[in-house]
């Protein structure tokens, strides 16, 4: 029969502040219920009690609980039953089992469900005390790493950085394409962030769930890249001891993403015509498979004139055109380059270890003038180089690379413009340029273009300092 739970009020009693940590004691005997609740509440700790699992569950429904302190030997469900149910509802909360029956045997099985410690019985308040606050430590130990872990993935999580008008329409083209199982071809340069964009593509398709499994055809020799996309079979060549899966394979139910497309042989061209035309391809040495992959390529090529050359078969060149993105190069969205200082500056310095660095203004005009041939991941390694090397509070000219600090193009005395670039992307080049002139002086530029400082804030989407207000 089960003895009737404490009063509920108990709990409230000489509570400690709230922020105190919680200790639930679990014992089907009033009277050791009774003398952990003074050990533990002498020691500031917020004490729930229960004489039963079951009741055990209920505090852990209604409560945030620290360190469960349980008997192992109870009526009913057993202090091992009870650490399993716990690490299920709760598997941030640590376990302390008493027990005057330990064995190996059974502090082995514990541990290896989760329990923190075994004390003994007859209990010493000594040993009770010291167990829980460590095992309370250990929580808030484990539960900071938490927070850092999810603070540095969220810092370090690649994502596309920038507002520029080039960049947005890309986006936008790639939230349309998403959804679809269309092949999709991302062209640009090398560094324009082709892989992100095509894990951008899978994050927002129907395949999201599935794996996004990304492959660099001109890093594999060619001797090795089909087996290395299809798979193989054991003895099907020379050193193949074993059975082993394909890229395509791997990304079953997902995203294959093929960098470097145009870098393909033509033997390998021909069977990967044949994923895209039948939706099938067979593994070296084995049978036909049918393939549930998305394919999303991408090239720093030109294709067509790979095609003129006869490198590149013109037959998948037309499967994986269906549907075509541009990454657009840094020097074409100049306007995102603070946006992506920023983010490039709070990743590394958080890596290594350093407070927060900005650049200087004359480090900012360098930026803007160099040409980044190597796009947004040569900016990327510069700003990670200027945080290592920098030792003042601020990153200057002497922490570039000398290639940025020697490229100093003068200001365009005019500007062209295709027919068709948006009015709102027309009016930031011509912002953006006339801050170069000015070496980012606001009222100088409103002056030279016959507009109001605040105008140029409001299309910059920044706001106006007070001295900017006072000398409007």
């Amino acid at each position: 029969m089960t003895s009737t739970p404490p009063d509920s009020s108990r709990d409230s009693a000489r509570v400690p502040p709230p922020n105190a940590p919680a200790v639930l004691v679990v014992d089907d005997e009033p009277s050791n219920l009774a003398s952990l609740e003074k050990v533990l509440e002498r020691e500031s700790l917020r004490v729930h009690l229960a004489d039963s699992a079951r009741a055990a569950l209920e505090v852990l429904r209604r409560h945030r609980v620290e360190v469960v302190l349980t008997d192992l030997m109870m009526p009913g469900t057993t202090g091992l039953e009870l650490l399993r149910a716990v690490k299920e509802l709760a598997p941030e909360t640590e376990v302390v089992l008493m027990t005057a029956y330990a064995t190996i045997e059974t502090a082995v099985s514990a541990m290896r469900d989760g329990a923190y410690d075994f004390v003994e019985k007859p209990l010493r308040r000594a040993q009770i005390v010291k167990t829980v606050h460590k095992a309370i430590e250990r929580h808030a130990l484990l539960a900071e790493n938490r927070v850092l872990r999810a603070e540095l993935r969220r810092v370090e999580r690649p994502r596309i950085v920038g507002q520029s008008p080039a960049l947005r329409r890309v986006l936008d083209t790639a939230t349309q394409a998403a959804p679809s199982s269309a092949t999709v071809l991302l062209l640009g340069e090398s560094g324009t962030g082709k892989e992100l964009l095509a894990r951008t593509l899978h994050e927002r398709s129907t395949r999201a769930r599935g794996p996004f499994i990304a492959v660099n055809c001109a890093a594999l020799p060619e001797s090795i890249l089909e087996a290395e996309l299809f798979g193989h079979e054991r003895g099907s060549f020379t050193g193949a001891t074993s059975r082993r899966e394909g890229r395509f394979a791997k990304a079953e139910g997902g995203t294959l993403f093929l960098d470097e497309i145009g870098e393909l042989s033509p033997s390998i061209q021909v069977k990967l015509l044949r994923v895209l035309q039948e939706g099938e391809y067979e593994p070296v040495g084995g049978d036909t498979v049918r393939a549930d992959v998305r394919v999303v390529a991408a090239t720093n090529r030109d294709l067509p004139a790979e095609i003129e050359r006869g490198r590149f078969r013109e037959d998948l060149f037309y499967r994986l055109n269906v549907i075509a993105i541009t990454a657009p190069p840094l020097r074409a969205r100049r306007e995102d380059l603070p946006l992506l200082v920023d983010h490039f500056l709070g990743v590394y310095c958080a890596k290594n270890g350093r407070a927060r660095l900005s650049f200087t203004p004359a480090a900012m005009a360098r930026l803007f003038d160099y040409p980044w041939p190597g796009n947004v991941r040569e900016l990327e390694n510069v700003v990670e180089r200027a945080v290592v090397l920098c030792r003042e509070d601020a990153i200057g000219e002497a922490m570039l690379p000398e290639a940025v600090v020697r490229a100093s193009q003068p200001a365009s005395e005019s500007l062209t413009f295709p027919v068709g670039t948006p009015l709102e992307e027309v009016e930031l080049r011509m912002i953006r340029e006339t801050l170069r002139h000015t070496r980012g002086d606001k009222t100088l530029a409103a002056q030279l273009l016959g507009i109001s400082a605040r105008t140029i804030y409001r299309k910059l989407g920044e706001q106006p300092s007070d001295d900017d207000e006072r000398g409007r």
